[in-house]
């Protein structure tokens, strides 16, 4: 058994335990802290339900990767990742990544032209590029595990 079969199982409970801290966060956590925020802000109250929404979409977008990635494992097991069937879980990944930037930079571009403080204008450009990179990563991956499964079905022809 090689050291990524080992790594399956526990990799596998972890992201149970992230996707069960998340749907908490999603149901409970997010859309109760943006509840407070506007009893105790009441001149920021009207961005209660929008803050609400996009939170939730960001913890969907994470769910999704989570989803695709347990998929990703189950090929791994069954050492199937060198084929077509992983190709639709890293595209689910890379469209979950770019939805989520995309609402990432509408919030940036929303909150850079209303801020009086550079701060938060910053750390939302920063998650911006690390997002950005992120997706990039992601695409890049995809067309070598692309390359590199055109090379075994290529390799299982000869054979």
């Amino acid at each position: 058994m090689t050291s990524e079969h080992r790594a399956v199982a526990p990799l596998k409970v972890f992201l149970v335990l992230l996707f069960g801290v998340l749907v908490v966060f999603q149901t409970l956590s997010l859309p109760g802290q943006f509840a407070h925020m506007a009893k105790e802000s009441p001149n920021d109250a009207y961005l209660r339900w929008p803050l609400t929404a996009v939170a939730v979409f960001w913890v969907l977008c994470v769910q999704v990767v989570i989803v695709a990635t347990w998929k990703l494992l189950g090929l791994v097991r069954n050492d199937r990742i060198f084929t077509e069937a992983s190709l639709k879980w890293v595209d689910a990944i890379v469209w979950a990544i770019a939805a989520a930037w995309v609402v990432l930079v509408g919030v940036f571009l929303y909150v850079g032209f209303n801020a009086d403080d550079p701060g938060l204008p910053l750390l939302l450009f920063l998650l911006t590029i690390g997002v950005t990179v992120l997706g990039l990563l992601m695409v890049v991956l995809r067309a070598l595990l692309r390359q590199a499964t055109t090379l075994r079905a290529d390799m299982e022809a000869v054979i």
